[in-house]
């Protein structure tokens, strides 16, 4: 499997014919297993199990509407209200985090209006809360505790 910079957890993997297939606990079903759902099941059991994120308030593959189009957040947390908090964006680990990725993020943002994002492709992680005049986004140093968000 592809190399991360993240702990090594272990998953449910099977073959069916020609693809591999990894479960996902949140979606409780098997998905197909590409290099950016593996960064998602690295990623999320990440926040679980060593950030404390409540997994009752993760959504995976959530559709929203932006301008009249279905789109899919890879990602959403929930806060204990269940009012979306935080966005997260994976890709996979060859594809490098830029400008346009976090441009993508802001645009999810114009509909779930939440105040941080997190991006990920396994390698590099990006935790951005949006500044207090909304002017743009202040980058953490690591991923904090969900105890520690606020």
């Amino acid at each position: 499997m592809w190399q991360l910079n993240l702990p090594a957890y272990n998953f449910n993997t099977k073959k069916a014919g020609d693809k591999l297939l990894i479960f996902d606990s949140l979606r409780k079903k098997f998905v197909k297993l590409t290099p950016e759902e593996w960064v998602r099941q690295h990623f999320i059991r990440f926040l679980i199990q060593e950030k404390n994120y409540p997994v009752a308030l993760i959504a995976v593959e959530s559709q929203i509407i932006i301008n009249g189009m279905k789109k899919r957040c890879d990602a959403i947390i929930y806060d204990n209200q269940m009012n979306p908090f935080i966005i997260i964006e994976f890709k996979s680990p060859a594809v490098p985090i830029t400008q346009e990725t976090f441009n993508q993020v802001a645009v999810y943002n114009f509909n779930l209006n939440v105040g941080i994002f997190m991006l990920s492709n396994g390698i590099q992680h990006f935790l951005c809360k949006i500044n207090a005049n909304k002017t743009g986004y202040d980058l953490y140093d690591e991923i904090p505790d969900f105890n520690q968000l606020g």
